[in-house]
């Protein structure tokens, strides 16, 4: 169930750094006040990303994309220099961040990574928050962005493989995503794999959700049910479940290969494991399970959050040889059947008698 290694040195990093988050404030969602606050302090400290990453040797660059009678901003990072000119892959990142709090500049750390280590184009969704946006209102932001990626927003990449990445809110939104995605068959092929991050597949709460106690790390273990209410006013438990609002409950048939991590302190493993369990029955998962993993993990400077973003890249990596090998041996059988039909057209018919 994990195919990162962890040696004991690691684990017990990831032990005493939990021990120092024990002591720090739990994310809830209570009102519109605090995500609002936090969302100020957020941009305050992003003063200044664009020339980070441009020393960096990457090209930021600020986009409209426009689908389905939506305008949605988008963040594109590109390489710069002599590896501009090829890039590999693109990538479609969904931000977390509770839904409430977020921006696409939020996962720069992690998308100038992915630039890097795939020689990749990522286009970071800059969608609407719930402090002022209904959920589904958010989701048909994630979905037109993706669609205007897709269907040639981005024109010189029109024949490059589709990732499609997302962590904690944002992992659910990408889940959503890809489910309403099936609709346009045609898009769905480019899409070569899903990275998803610890995310909320079960509004109702899945039952690692339910049971989440005062000692959960970093988020509001006793205050996760409510919060997922106060995010769907008015809807029944039922209803919650319904897909594409909760992807766990939907059609994956069609589904692409995917990647998944989630701390198995996190409350909301249960969900991952869950999709994981459920992804399988249509195609390749790779499930990571992380001992004394918390939510939001990655972003912790511990070895173990390295190992686990390095590997999410290499499965990239694993997933574009695979593509590229899949579209040659197409590639070569439609160049056989070419050869064929030429060789029909110009041998002679058969004589009388013949």
């Amino acid at each position: 169930m994990n195919t990162i290694p962890l040696d004991a040195a690691t684990l017990a990093e990831a032990g005493r750094f939990n021990r120092k988050l024990a002591w720090a404030p739990r994310f809830r969602i209570r009102n519109r006040c605090m995500p609002m606050l936090g969302q100020a302090l957020l941009r305050v400290s992003q003063v200044g990303a664009d020339a980070r990453l441009e020393r960096g040797g990457i090209r930021v660059e600020q986009r409209i994309a426009e689908a389905d009678g939506l305008r949605v901003p988008v963040r594109i990072l590109r390489p710069a220099g002599s590896r501009a000119s090829a890039p590999k892959a693109l990538v479609i990142d969904i931000h977390g961040g509770g839904w409430v709090i977020g921006n696409a500049r939020m996962d720069d750390r992690f998308n100038a990574a992915r630039v890097q280590a795939l020689d990749a184009v990522v286009v970071s969704v800059d969608y609407r928050l719930a402090t002022r946006t209904p959920l589904r209102e958010i989701m048909d932001d994630c979905l037109a962005a993706a669609r205007w990626v897709l269907r040639d927003g981005l024109p010189e990449y029109r024949t490059l493989p589709v990732f499609v990445v997302g962590e904690s809110a944002g992992g659910h939104l990408a889940a959503g995503v890809l489910q309403r995605l099936q609709a346009w068959p045609g898009l769905m092929r480019r899409i070569a794999g899903a990275v998803l991050f610890y995310g909320v597949y079960d509004l109702a709460g899945s039952p690692s959700v339910q049971a989440a106690g005062p000692d959960t790390l970093v988020l509001d273990g006793p205050g996760m049910l409510a919060a997922l209410r106060l995010l769907t006013p008015g809807m029944s438990d039922a209803e919650r479940r319904r897909a594409p609002l909760s992807p766990l409950y939907g059609d994956l048939a069609g589904m692409p290969p995917a990647w998944m991590a989630v701390g198995d302190i996190d409350p909301l493993r249960d969900d991952t494991l869950e999709l994981a369990q459920c992804w399988r029955e249509v195609a390749d998962v790779e499930l990571n399970l992380l001992p004394d993993a918390p939510h939001g993990f990655i972003h912790f400077p511990t070895r173990m959050a390295e190992l686990a973003l390095a590997r999410s890249h290499a499965w990239m990596c694993e997933q574009l040889a695979r593509h590229a090998k899949v579209e040659a041996e197409v590639e070569a059988e439609e160049e056989s059947e070419t050869a064929s039909l030429a060789l029909d057209a110009i041998s002679p018919a058969p004589g009388p008698g013949r």
